[in-house]
């Protein structure tokens, strides 16, 4: 049996993965990649961002054909064209899957095509019965889907992101399990194409981790379009007879029963660690079933590190990076600092997007940071009105004192642009008078957010009196 030693070995070929063995490859010499993936890529590139990103935003024109009156426009018919659509998707993410197989197979790493197991705290043993050792690891194997104890779910052959990503043909109906980002996003993306939707969702609102405020813009452009959407519901029980789905379920004190012929399975992820042998390596994982990690990525064996969906908090492509990189270098005895949560930028691409970045006012709350709050809707905004964009809002907390931005949250139409001009004031700690001084350019989406910003100085100002 042959062993093999590196210096760094990274377990899962995605972003996160690929980010640290790119970063530690800068400091050594021997670096190896294991991924057991019959197509090599990562989630995000061939099972999430970017096939899913594509599908929608297809789906977004098709929406403003169906649309066209409203913009003084004649467009008799449109519809989808499912074949074009799934190849169009092809195409797109074939350029970036190929980027990416031509990094991980390049010469300046070792590419092991197999699965990985640890047999101790610094050796792995591959498929093959190969033994690896190395200085430092790290885990980035992401994901999966997560399969809750409701009666009968695993029973079913449920559709998972997976197959909706794939579809080649127009589905008539869909009931959608679940009410987070991944589930709303595909929920409309097949209400835009044409499928009828029933949405199920356990929590009182959607999309549970941005705020209330925000869910419920959501959930009223989601209504408007037609899907149906229960909230606030107590799953009961899923089954499949003749080719129909039947899924039974509490709602407002009444049992509902509701049938499809397809069943969308998006009640999360859980982290992939198993198979992994974490206890034989003495890595500890916290209740959620993610890696117990350090600010330095670095779990409870000094020798293993793990980022990405598999180690939290945020399941977000740039993070991974970001913590992949955090970790090779600390690996590799270079200066790193953690990775700042405080400055996080997430986005939801449903239409209308949600944006948000830095601390939530139940963050600071929870905090005890006295600060100043300004919002302003997007139904009395001249760009947004004339593109017919009304939904949503802008709000921007400022720190009490200092005028500091702390957080600032867009729902609208490209809210996930919009937000961006805010992640720099966040991250850079600029004030909302300073904020004040760049030219908001009229007429123009971005321009709102002199309009809380102004709010905010007033307000400062009025308390320095």
């Amino acid at each position: 049996m042959s062993q093999t030693h590196f210096d760094y070995i990274v377990i899962g070929g995605g972003s996160g993965g690929y980010a640290a063995a790119r970063t530690a490859r800068e400091s050594c010499e021997h670096v190896a990649i294991i991924d057991n993936a019959e197509t090599l890529g990562g989630l995000c590139i061939l099972r999430g961002c970017m096939p899913s990103k594509t599908l929608i935003y297809s789906a977004e024109v098709l929406h403003l054909a169906h649309k066209a009156e409203q913009f003084g426009l004649k467009i008799p018919t449109a519809a989808a064209d499912m074949a074009a659509l799934h190849q169009r998707k092809l195409d797109t993410i074939q350029e970036f899957a190929e980027y990416r197989q031509e990094q991980l197979e390049s010469e300046r790493f070792t590419l092991f095509r197999s699965r990985a197991k640890f047999i101790n705290s610094r050796t792995i043993r591959l498929s093959d019965g190969t033994e690896l050792t190395a200085d430092h690891f790290m885990i980035a194997t992401g994901s999966v889907v997560s399969e809750p104890p409701i009666p009968g779910l695993s029973d079913v052959p449920y559709w998972t992101s997976d197959e909706v990503l794939e579809l080649d043909f127009l589905p008539e109906k869909v009931i959608v399990l679940g009410g987070g980002i991944v589930a709303c996003e595909l929920a409309q993306f097949l209400r835009r194409i044409g499928s009828e939707v029933i949405q199920i969702q356990r929590s009182p609102h959607i999309l549970k981790e941005m705020s209330p405020e925000a869910a419920s813009v959501i959930e009223s452009a989601f209504r408007d379009e037609g899907i149906q959407l229960y909230t606030d519901t107590a799953l009961s029980s899923v089954q499949q007879q003749n080719g129909s789905f039947t899924v039974e379920f509490e709602h407002q004190g009444q049992a509902v029963v509701v049938t499809a012929p397809h069943l969308l399975n998006a009640l999360g992820r859980r982290p992939a660690t198993k198979g992994l042998g974490l206890t034989e390596a003495g890595i500890s994982t916290l209740h959620s079933g993610h890696i117990n990690c350090n600010a330095m990525q670095q779990t409870s064996n000094s020798r293993v590190y793990a980022c990405g969906d598999v180690a939290g908090p945020h399941e977000i492509v740039h993070v991974a990076i970001m913590q992949g990189e955090v970790a090779a270098k600390h690996a590799t005895g270079r200066p790193a600092e953690r990775v700042d949560y405080d400055n996080l930028c997430a986005v939801v691409f449903t239409d209308p997007q949600i944006g948000s970045v830095g601390l939530s006012e139940n963050q600071l709350k929870e905090r005890g940071i006295e600060y100043i709050s300004a919002d302003y809707p997007f139904d009395d905004h001249g760009k947004s009105i004339l593109m017919e964009a009304k939904y949503g809002y802008v709000k921007v907390l400022a720190d009490k004192k200092t005028g500091v931005v702390l957080g600032a949250e867009c729902v609208s139409k490209d809210g996930g642009e919009l937000i961006h001009a805010m992640a720099v004031a966040v991250t850079l700690k600029a004030t909302v008078q300073d904020l004040l001084k760049v030219h908001w350019y009229h007429p123009t989406l971005s321009e709102i957010w002199s309009y809380p910003l102004e709010d905010i100085a007033d307000e400062m100002a009025e308390l320095q009196e």
